[in-house]
């Protein structure tokens, strides 16, 4: 299982292109099962998670490559009605094929998913509103098996009970193809959801979207249309916060700060400072690192999540008793136990870590955990004193594109081993 080994402190200095959005892409890669004809989709990360995907899909029959960032559509059509476990147990977002697949083929059956452990991420926001589209679903063995009972899946009017990213882009693809006018409302919001209404629209979707009410009227038939993904969100805010940690200056490329509003303002708020250098690039320096009272992760357009670890790592010697609260899945904090062997000092109060500053950081061997929290430890290693060893790197693999060769390049003596 490979690992990398990382040198500290540094403090970065460079430049680095932000690839392509891993939640964009994902879903929709999928959605081009609900379409006929042939399109290229460009800017797509190659990740761990996207190349399963893409393997996926050719399991199922699709006539599909991947290369050089850009997935290409030969045809959709589906021969195999069935997402086997061996594929789908290492990604969660395989259950976002449910919808589109149900929407375009009577009968379906997917190995129920797997991927990061942070907590309960349950499908039955999304079993919920599919058989209320007319699907009769069991689930026997470790696999969901959906019906569906009609020719058409029909329109619904729906209220989500909880606003659910991978629930809402599932039910609203399903929806493209169903029979009348569907209302879906209490949905997600992010722009990796905007992003694929655009996709969908541009093939003969008729999708519109009000605050976190989308309405969709089901078409005949979809056509595939040439695409390009938006720049991670993520990855971007990542290396801004490994930037304001180790107090370096970094310049991004495809780069769109309007997706990152809410982060940045609260970054500027502790020094971080931002200069326009073109319509997609931006200068990010971070020379007097400042404490904050609370943060509090939320929906788009809150604070995300997904940028909740990397935040605690770029605190851990400016805390002074800052706070992060944790509200969108209730097991995020299994990133702590690893920064605390750099000589954090973290306390967990139910959904609240209080972050205390601590004068210095000793390089430790950590284990990733899942995705983002994975990157934490990058942040927790280029500030600490000494040798960092980061295994089961695979999580990184899974949602940062070249992350090794990004680092170095920016003056990280960071080094990948087996």
């Amino acid at each position: 299982m490979q690992k990398v080994v990382i040198e500290g402190p540094v403090s970065l200095s460079g430049e680095i292109d932000i690839s392509g959005s891993k939640n964009a892409s994902l879903p929709i890669i999928i959605s081009t099962v609900l379409a006929k004809g042939s399109c290229l989709i460009g800017n797509i990360p190659n990740l761990r998670d996207t190349r399963f995907l893409v393997s996926i899909l050719k399991d199922l029959g699709c006539r599909v490559d991947f290369q050089k960032n850009v997935f290409a559509v030969h045809s959709s059509v589906i021969s195999k009605k069935s997402a086997d476990y061996e594929y789908v147990r290492q990604m969660r977002a395989s259950i976002v094929l449910l919808g589109p697949v149900i929407a375009r083929y009577k009968k379906f059956k997917i190995a129920l998913p797997g991927g990061c452990s942070i907590g309960t991420r349950g499908i039955d926001l999304h079993l919920k509103a599919l058989k209320l589209m007319g699907v009769k679903i069991s689930i026997r063995n470790g696999y969901v098996q959906a019906e569906r009972k009609f020719s058409k899946l029909k329109a619904i009017k729906h209220k989500f009970s909880k606003i659910s990213v991978g629930a809402t882009q599932n039910i609203l693809m399903a929806a493209t193809l169903a029979k009348g006018k569907s209302i879906l409302k209490n949905c997600a919001i992010e722009p990796e959801v905007i992003d694929l209404i655009k996709f969908l629209n541009n093939c003969g979707a008729q999708i519109k979207i009000n605050k976190r009410t989308i309405s969709i009227n089901g078409v005949e038939d979809l056509n595939l249309h040439n695409h390009e993904v938006i720049p991670d969100r993520v990855e971007a805010g990542s290396y801004i916060l490994a930037t304001m940690a180790s107090k370096g200056k970094l310049i991004l490329n495809n780069f769109k700060p309007d997706d990152l509003t809410n982060p940045l303002e609260l970054y500027k708020s502790m020094g971080l400072k931002i200069k326009k250098l073109s319509n997609s690039s931006y200068q990010f320096s971070c020379q007097n690192l400042k404490s904050i009272n609370k943060i509090s992760t939320k929906e788009f357009p809150g604070y995300p999540t997904d940028l909740q670890a990397q935040v605690i790592a770029t605190l851990l010697k400016t805390g002074k008793r800052s706070k992060v609260e944790e509200n969108i899945f209730e097991n995020r904090f299994i990133h702590i136990p690893e920064l605390r062997r750099f000589g954090a000092d973290l306390k967990i109060k139910e959904k609240t870590v209080e972050i205390n500053k601590v004068s210095e950081l000793y390089g430790a061997e950590v284990m990733a955990t899942d995705i983002r929290a994975s990157f934490s430890l990058i942040i927790g290693a280029i500030i600490s004193k000494g040798t960092t060893t980061i295994n089961r790197i695979y999580h990184l693999d899974r949602g940062y594109e070249d992350f090794d060769l990004k680092l170095k390049k920016c003056g990280v003596n960071i080094k990948r081993k087996k």
